[in-house]
Formats: structure tokens, C-alpha cells, sequence
């Protein structure tokens, strides 16, 4: 009888560089199946103590499940990946944490004993399918007034947000996503990301096939000047830019988590074991402030306060959005807990993937603050969600 209620914990995680969503993004030739298909198998690549056939699950999210992102996407990149048939996989939707969700969802079947491995991750092909793309919302959202119009365009509950919070400012919004542009080409100076990027082939008419080896999306030498020249899109004279939000983008992300005991048997590294997690709903007009009940039910639960959490990995999906988080558990600004090395304003957010992308970075600030013992990784989730995973240092 397997046993139950055992550790899980993150072995290794990687990404593909980022690139920009349309037809002279990176990836504007490249199909997002493949993008997965390259991930899994550098997983696999890096860690070759585990064999193929160990592998229990693989479970690869994606919000718009259609096109080269759908036909149950886990299963199909497996087979594609060279996985054995014997491996199954699932497609699984939570928007934005996609990927949070693929590897909380695994992570409750290896403490329940019906894994000891699985793959999970996330892609997200912005340029072939745009948010929304095939979506029919239902018309009782709004003749009943389930939720406000604004509810459906995530630069517009960005907006809400600023009118919630008066307090942030464009100028605060401004200012952080500078801060995040600063910090994301230092970490590139530093070599920090590059441990964790995949090298992807692409091609395009234009230039034929090359190599991509970073994020396509930072601006180095962002300055608050450059951003406050920028159009407010979603509302005449508003607070959210393209400067101080994540942009649309396409990437892949993927990770191995295991049960603590199997990744010991086999020979994996266990980077950092997975307390608890939580996900909490939110008004859909604010979405943005997803993160704050989510954290606090997480936090609550396992008798911490913010003050025992020594690294926090946030989406930044919006400035607001982060800035709101902070300000509701009274964190400057500046905090070096917070994005050590920038987000997703610089880096891209491909909404399905960028879970794995927080767990991977936390990973590699635990190895570089081993005094640090908790950290968290959160992200506001479109129709009004928030989740946050807390995760713990294995020394």
C-alpha cells in the first residue's frame, strides 16, 4: 500500500528564453508544442539519474487550449518529448498560475503516494494565440451583473486597482518597473538566469534558422522619462502602460518535482521542499489583488507571519498589482527579498508558464541566501484568483 502524506519536493526546474508575442517575435515561426517538447527533454538532459520510466505524470498547463496548445498538450509534448507511452500527461487551465497549478496538483498526488515523479510546466504562445482567442463569455456575466465588463481585460482591472489604492500612483507603478528593468539586466550581467535558460532553435523568413539563448522582452535603460511618455491604453489619462506591465509574450517553462525519499533514492538533488499552498478568490474587477487573501490563508494556516518569509517571488503582471501585495503587508519597495533579480515587467509573463519561472528563480536565491529558510512564490490569477506556494530551503 503506498504511503501517504509524504514530502514533495522541486528537483529542477528550466525555461525557454522569452520572446516577444507577433510575427518578428522570436518564436513567431516556432510551434508552442515544441517549445514544450524542448523543455522536457533538457529536464531530462540535466537530470540522468531519473529514468524515463520513473516519470508518474506529466501535467503541462496552458490558457488557450486550442491549435498547437491543445490535444491534451501534457500527453502529446510527452510522446513528443520521447517519453515512454507508458507516461500519461493532462492539459490544466488556471490562467495566469497554470503552471503553479500543474505543480501543486502533482505535488498533491506524490504526498498522497500515486506519484513519486512528475514533469510539470507551462507554455504559452501569445503570438499564435492571443488571450481570449475562441472564448464565448457567457451574456449572464453581465445582464445579471455577475461582474462588472471591466472584469475581462486584465489592463483594465489594472486600472480598477489604481482607483482601489489611490495611493499608488502612476509614478510608484512607474518607478518599480524601472527598478524590475534595473535588476533583471544586472542578474543578466551576473550571469544568473542563463543556469536555467534552454537554448531554443528557431527560424524566420526574413533571417532563416538561428538560436535563442535570452528573454527578448527587457529594456535596459528603462528610466521614468522613457515611461512617462507612454500611452494609457485601457483608459484615457490612466495609470497602466506597456511600461509598467508585463507584455504579451511566448515561452515555456518546466520543472521535476518528486517525493523527497524517491528523489533521495534515485540520486536527485532536492532544491527545496513544498510546505503548503493556497489559492483564494478575489472580486474579477481586481484580480490583481488575488495574491493578499491567498498569502494570508497560507501564512495563517502554518502559524508564520510575513516576517518568517525571507524571499518572495511575485508576478508582476502589473506594478499595481505587486505594489498592492506590498503595501498590504507594509514591505518597501525597495526590499531585497522581493524579485532579487526583476520580473516579469522586464522578463515577459507567457500567462500559463510563469509559475515555474518564480519556482525555479526562488530555487536559486535559496542557494544563495542559505540563511534564508521559507519563501514564496505568488501571482494574481485572471476572473479574480490569487495563489501563493510556500516553500522551504533543503540544506
Amino acid at each position: 500500500m503506498p504511503r501517504i502524506a509524504r514530502d514533495v519536493v522541486f528537483v529542477d526546474g528550466v525555461r525557454t528564453p522569452f520572446g516577444k508575442a507577433g510575427p518578428k517575435g522570436l518564436y513567431a515561426e516556432t510551434r508552442a508544442d515544441d517549445l514544450v517538447v524542448r523543455v522536457i527533454r533538457e529536464l531530462r538532459r540535466r537530470n540522468p539519474a531519473l529514468p524515463a520510466e520513473r516519470i508518474d505524470e506529466v501535467a503541462i498547463a496552458a490558457t488557450t487550449q486550442i491549435g498547437d496548445q491543445g490535444l491534451t498538450i501534457g500527453r502529446s509534448a510527452a510522446v513528443l518529448a520521447g517519453l515512454p507511452k507508458s507516461v500519461p500527461g493532462y492539459a490544466i487551465d488556471r490562467m495566469c498560475a497554470g503552471a503553479m497549478t500543474a505543480v501543486t496538483t502533482v505535488a498533491g498526488g506524490i504526498a498522497f503516494g500515486a506519484y513519486d515523479v512528475a514533469i510539470a510546466g507551462g507554455v504559452e504562445h501569445m503570438g499564435r494565440h492571443p488571450m481570449g482567442e475562441g472564448v464565448d463569455p457567457n451574456p449572464r456575466f453581465l445582464a445579471e451583473k455577475l461582474v462588472d465588463g471591466s472584469a475581462l481585460i486584465m489592463g483594465m482591472t489594472a486600472e480598477n486597482l489604481h482607483d482601489r489604492y489611490p495611493q499608488i500612483t502612476k509614478e510608484r507603478a512607474d518607478a518599480y518597473a524601472v527598478r524590475s528593468q534595473q535588476k533583471v539586466a544586472e542578474a543578466y550581467e551576473a550571469g544568473r538566469f542563463q543556469q536555467d535558460l534552454v537554448p531554443m532553435a528557431i527560424r524566420s523568413a526574413e533571417k532563416g534558422y538561428g538560436l535563442a539563448t535570452r528573454d527578448e522582452p527587457p529594456r535596459p535603460g528603462t528610466s521614468m522619462e522613457n515611461l512617462a511618455a507612454l500611452k494609457t491604453p485601457f483608459r484615457p489619462h490612466g495609470h497602466v502602460t506597456a511600461g509598467n506591465a508585463a507584455g504579451l509574450n511566448d515561452g515555456a517553462t518546466g520543472c521535476i518535482v518528486a517525493a523527497e525519499e524517491v528523489a533521495a533514492e534515485l540520486g536527485l538533488t532536492a532544491r527545496m521542499r513544498l510546505v503548503d499552498y493556497s489559492f483564494a478568490g478575489v472580486e474579477p474587477e481586481v484580480m490583481g489583488v488575488g495574491p493578499v487573501p491567498a498569502t494570508e490563508k497560507l501564512l495563517a494556516r502554518n502559524s508564520l507571519t510575513m516576517d518568517d518569509i525571507g524571499l518572495i517571488e511575485i508576478n508582476e503582471a502589473f506594478a499595481v498589482q505587486v505594489l498592492a501585495f506590498l503595501d498590504h503587508f507594509k514591505i518597501a519597495e525597495d526590499d531585497p527579498r522581493v524579485n532579487p533579480w526583476g520580473g516579469a515587467i522586464a522578463i515577459g509573463h507567457p500567462l500559463a508558464s510563469s509559475g515555474v519561472r518564480l519556482m525555479t528563480q526562488l530555487a536559486r536565491h535559496f542557494e544563495e541566501h542559505p540563511d534564508v529558510r521559507y519563501g514564496l512564490t505568488t501571482m494574481c490569477v485572471g476572473m479574480g484568483m490569487g495563489g501563493t506556494v510556500l516553500w522551504e530551503a533543503v540544506r
